[in-house]
């Protein structure tokens, strides 16, 4: 392919669901313009763990904790390649879907081009927790609801296309230092707008860091007294901002993830500040904060529920 590929033109043009399906890969649940997906990153590929979101050209992968736009998804789907030779894949594998009836006149001298939609979005209303009941049953779920509460906002926003109707969603969510939202519903996480790192001010002495801030919620849950200060890096590719920040506090606590990812961050941030200490033997046996509040939430259900005296009682006789 050529060299002079423009990224830009790669992230606005190229769908990611049109790519997936160009790689063999049909999603297996559908809400609007959210698709799930079973793992293509993973050689364990039968867990449902991919997440699309079409409208906003973002992915998320649950199992590697890895997420981004469709050059994002390539480096990961072609590990070893620069993002050149990505964008050129890429390329190469969407050009396979131009029409055999588009006449040749047309393409001589002209690069095909990759006709997709360029999606936009707008935030409409941002507003305390409790409006929509499917965002507090998410949370609920998840384990966090009461710990949320001044932490997490309702962000509504929408699909803005000139030809289709608006496409409304709903996500819980905060803003990150950058002015971006970091949102997240039961079918999507992602930002909105510029990505930035989240610092939640408490004692300037002590700072907690975590991948994302279901997991401090989580961690909040178990420490309900503590105000030791919270960074969230939201991604990895963060993690250089990230050390900068909690180079100002003397005693750290890092609690990222189990993926091959979050070890690899959690080791590099205790190589540049070796005072700081692994927190994720708080959560062992789990991928991350959150999964063991869950685990514990669907305990706690279960505990809930009527026995059933007669389950295990043999009758003797029939009539």
């Amino acid at each position: 392919m050529e060299s002079t590929i423009n990224p830009a033109v790669i992230r606005e043009q190229v769908s990611i669901t049109a790519l997936l399906a160009k790689l063999g890969h049909q999603p297996v649940h559908k809400s609007g313009t959210e698709s799930v997906y079973r793992s293509v990153l993973r050689q364990d590929g039968k867990k449902l763990s991919l997440c699309v979101n079409d409208t906003l050209g973002v992915w998320y992968d649950k199992g590697t904790g890895k997420g981004g736009n469709v050059i994002d998804l390539g480096m990961a789907f072609w590990p070893g390649l620069a993002t050149r030779e990505v964008c050129g894949k890429l390329c190469e594998v969407m050009h396979q879907a131009v029409p055999a009836t588009v006449p040749a006149v047309e393409q001589v001298g002209k690069r095909r081009r990759i006709s997709l939609k360029l999606p936009y979005f707008r935030i409409d209303t941002i507003c305390p927790l409790g409006q929509t009941p499917a965002i507090r049953q998410f949370l609920e779920r998840r384990g966090i609801w009461e710990e949320a509460q001044g932490i997490l906002q309702e962000v509504h926003y929408r699909r803005v296309d000139k030809k289709e109707e608006p496409i409304i969603y709903c996500a819980a969510g905060h803003c990150n230092e950058s002015g971006g939202w970091q949102v997240r519903n039961k079918y999507f996480k992602g930002c909105l707008g510029n990505k930035g790192l989240t610092l939640l001010h408490g004692d300037n002495r002590r700072l907690c860091v975590f991948k994302g801030i279901f997991d401090y919620l989580s961690w909040k849950h178990d420490h309900p007294e503590s105000a030791d200060s919270a960074l969230m890096v939201n991604r990895y590719t963060l993690l250089p901002a990230a050390i900068k920040v909690a180079m100002r506090y003397p005693a750290l606590t890092v609690y990222f993830d189990h993926s091959p990812e979050g070890h690899q961050s959690l080791r590099q941030f205790i190589t540049e500040l070796p005072y700081a200490t692994d927190g994720t033997p708080a959560f062992s046996g789990h991928h991350d904060y959150n999964e063991k509040r869950r685990t514990e939430v669907r305990a706690e259900s279960e505990s809930q529920k009527p026995k059933d005296l007669f389950k295990n009682i043999e009758v003797p006789f029939e009539r």
